[in-house]
């Protein structure tokens, strides 16, 4: 099948939304290899588009730290992607997305305050090794800055970065003889509450005079908050029809689509008010990790019964080293409300009920972890000698919030849908 580029697959959105056959394409954080089987095995089933948003943290060059997703780098991305395409026997189009790729994006280099040329040259290098490694979408991100904590960056200053950013990306592109590529751009962080109409058109007017007067192309997809915010495991946001709306149809006159983050946990009627709100689309990711940390601990309920009913000899340690790991990683801490966020990681582990909310919230930042590899291995053996096959339960236990979202989101026949547009 011809890969349109995304750019394309927008338009053809943007098109459909005025006879009502549009959709809310879905971007899926990667947690996981079996979150990528998942993804594969709904959209094949389904026909639509996938996207798979990874930000510096999960995925990022080997020289720059790696990524805590799976050991990831571009290269192993792309190339552990392309193999459970084909082994699900997904022949239809899917993209690599780069989210929140821009200065101070990666942790250790917020935490290191670095000066703003360094952070500058060290999001210039990651993207390099993404164009190089085929990603399809560029989110240019320059709103984290060290040193404007808890105030919103001047708007100027998140033009000019982004303008330079691009500049640079489009050069290598070119340098490098690739095809077109997509750029996605915010105007502010994307923490909560309501981007106002009058910053949002004022952000589009002037990055398209920025863009147009330095030859650049228009991104394909410009941020706004709707009201959606996860914390913990829950979507604590409100969302805003009105302002979806308006957000949506200012980016249209642009040929943009809307894009919203922190799409987890959203409750069917929400789901469905996407489409009137012609939201061309939105980032889920913490929600997947979730689903898969509570699909072991229910296999690991299963080894226990089958250990107390004489049928194993002995149980795995999956439960107790998943839950230690994912604490002392200490990622949980961007999720959590309050004075929570300060907890010392000593007296969450005397805390049992506590200790299970941010195994709930943050197993999946040690999935990749060896000794969590090892004790997996156990359960699914032992799980497999009562004909129990543990890694389908799981991925199948992942699909079920992918296929919420994609019936609500109107995905089903999408791509179909947005193939016909381009032959019109």
């Amino acid at each position: 099948m011809n890969k349109l580029p995304i750019k394309k697959v927008v338009e053809g959105l943007l098109k459909l939304q005025d006879t009502g056959e549009s959709a809310t394409l879905l971007g899926i954080g990667p947690m996981s290899p079996n979150l990528l089987q998942a993804s594969f095995e709904i959209a094949r089933d389904y026909d639509f588009p996938l996207m798979f948003i990874a930000s510096r943290n999960q995925v990022d060059a080997d020289e720059l730290g790696g990524g805590y997703v799976n050991g990831w780098n571009q290269k192993r991305f792309r190339e552990d992607i392309r193999k459970i395409a084909d082994q699900v026997g997904f022949d239809g189009l899917y993209y690599l997305c780069r989210d929140h790729g821009g200065p101070w994006q990666r942790d250790n280099e917020r935490n290191a305050h670095l000066c703003e040329e360094e952070a500058m040259k060290l999001a210039r290098q990651s993207y390099l090794a993404d164009i190089k490694n085929g990603f399809d979408l560029l989110m240019i991100d320059p709103t984290k800055d060290p040193f404007e904590i808890g105030k919103v960056i001047p708007l100027d200053v998140v033009l000019q970065r982004t303008v330079a950013l691009i500049a640079y990306c489009e050069a290598e592109r070119k340098r490098l003889g690739l095809p077109e590529i997509g750029y996605e751009v915010g105007t502010e962080e994307t923490n909560g509450g309501l981007t106002s109409t009058e910053k949002y058109h004022d952000f589009i007017e002037k990055l398209e005079k920025e863009l147009q007067a330095n030859g650049l192309p228009m991104p394909t997809f410009i941020v706004g908050q709707t009201g959606t915010l996860t914390r913990k495991t829950e979507q604590v946001g409100t969302y805003h029809f009105h302002n979806a709306y308006d957000l949506a149809a200012m980016a249209k006159k642009y040929g943009v689509g809307l894009k919203e983050h922190n799409a987890d946990y959203l409750d069917d009627v929400t789901l469905l008010e996407h489409i009137p709100a012609n939201v061309t689309a939105s980032n889920v990711a913490p929600q997947y990790g979730t689903e898969e940390t509570r699909a072991y601990l229910k296999l690991c309920d299963v080894e226990d019964i089958l250990k107390k009913e004489g049928l194993i000899e002995k149980t795995s340690d999956l439960r107790n080293t998943l839950l230690v790991k994912a604490i002392k990683t200490e990622r949980w801490r961007k999720w959590m409300m309050g004075e929570q966020r300060n907890l010392q990681v000593e007296d969450i582990l005397q805390d049992k009920a506590l200790s299970l909310d941010i195994l709930d919230i943050a197993g999946h930042y040690a999935f990749h972890d060896a000794d969590v590899i090892e004790e997996l291995n156990v359960l699914y053996e032992n799980l497999a000698k009562h004909h129990i096959d543990g890694q389908r339960f799981v991925v199948d236990h992942i699909k079920r919030p992918l296929q919420q979202y994609a019936e609500c989101y109107h995905l089903k026949g999408v791509t179909t849908r947005i193939r016909k547009t381009m032959k019109e």
